[in-house]
């Protein structure tokens, strides 16, 4: 076999396999790999509030109910077995009203035997005053001893006062009959209701409680060592079941004498303008004090953090006046603790404190700070 030479002049393409080209391909990503950048990790976001020493307000808030300022736990006036119940506990009741009603068998019994006495008695009068009557027209002829005489008006009067000592009797015993009807000694709304039929209640037995509608007020109960600072205190109350409709309330008595098992003193506040409230709704009263001195700021509690077992905050000092800064550890005094702010002092007026992810800064950490229009955002959201 003869072998064709190349013709002088021509240029010789080399063929390249597979391998080569994959060998070529994954070196060249990891030239381009190892030339790029790394991206720079983000800022982390934090959340501030700024140092403000205004005159500050301090909140104390109390758990407390509705309740009407007139109340009447009604009773029976004679005891007996119930045998009519007319109402239930928020039924609405007129003065007059039937409650409830007693067994009078034995009250009907009894008007009638005073009834038959006091006739027994009229009778017994009416015959010592004829008796007294004849006496005085034989007594001129002197055929009346002068003892005689005086027995017989002693006998009449005597049985003139058992005539009437009979007819109140008699009316006693007919009252007692009314008795046994209970009737609303006022208008209002039934509270509770502590008996059934067929019950046995005793004379005085309190058995229902009638509230008077239309002056409700809100009762707390006031510790003895925040009485002074309640006394001197604007009042806002809220219901539990729209606590976003508060009210004014007025502070109309406060306990002299504190209670014998919890100690604390009652308060009792009415609206500052007349309003219908649920009775026995809970509420809650919110007891407003301005502070006297303006030395302490309010910080979230979220934003205190320790130093050497000492509270502090995170200061953050801006870079000019890009979103940026810088967070800086500084200690704080506490001057007092609110249900969810702590008066503070130390941070110089105006100074940014982080008051969110205190746990996750470190001295000298770079952060991003929020815009003006998220610092308003959030604080709406708070309000």
């Amino acid at each position: 076999m003869k072998l064709r030479r190349p013709i002088e002049g021509t240029l010789v393409k080399p063929s390249l396999t597979p391998a080569l080209l994959a060998l070529a391909v994954i070196a060249v990503a990891v030239l381009s790999a190892c030339s790029a950048k790394p991206a720079p990790e983000p800022l982390r976001a934090v959340r501030t509030t700024e140092i403000r020493y205004d005159r500050q307000q301090e909140t104390n808030r109390y758990f407390g109910s509705v309740q009407a300022r007139y109340e009447v736990d009604q009773a029976f006036r004679v005891g007996g077995k119930v045998v009519t119940r007319k109402v239930d506990v928020g039924q609405k009741v007129r003065q007059g009203d039937i409650l409830a009603v007693l067994d009078a068998t034995d009250y009907k019994l009894a008007l009638e035997a005073a009834q038959q006495q006091f006739t027994a008695a009229q009778a017994q009068a009416q015959q010592a005053q004829s008796d007294r009557d004849r006496l005085n027209a034989l007594k001129g002829d002197g055929s009346v001893s002068p003892s005689d005489d005086e027995k017989a008006q002693s006998h009449a009067q005597t049985t003139r006062a058992t005539a009437e000592a009979e007819a109140r009797k008699l009316e006693l015993a007919r009252n007692r009959l009314e008795y046994t009807t209970l009737r609303a000694s006022q208008d209002g709304v039934v509270t509770s209701v502590k008996f059934e039929v067929g019950q046995v209640v005793a004379e005085g037995q309190p058995i229902v409680s009638i509230a008077k509608d239309g002056e409700p007020e809100i009762v707390v109960n006031v510790p003895e060592d925040q009485l002074a600072a309640f006394k001197a205190s604007t009042y806002t109350a809220a219901l539990t079941s729209v606590p976003d409709q508060p009210f004014e309330v007025v502070l109309r008595e406060l306990s002299p004498q504190a209670a014998a098992t919890t100690r604390t003193f009652r308060a009792r506040l009415r609206p500052a303008t007349p309003r219908q409230l649920p009775l026995g709704a809970s509420a809650t009263l919110a007891v407003q004090r301005p502070v006297a001195q303006s030395a302490a700021a309010a910080v979230p509690a979220a934003a205190i953090t320790q130093n050497a077992g000492q509270p502090a905050v995170w200061i953050v000092r801006r870079d000019g006046s890009e979103p940026t800064g810088t967070v800086q550890l500084l200690g704080v005094t506490v001057h007092a603790y609110r249900n969810d702010e702590v008066l503070v002092s130390g941070p110089s007026a105006g100074e940014m404190v982080v008051t969110a992810g205190v746990q996750k800064m470190a001295p000298g950490l770079r952060v991003a700070l929020p815009s003006p229009t998220s610092n308003l955002e959030a604080k709406q959201a708070a309000q």
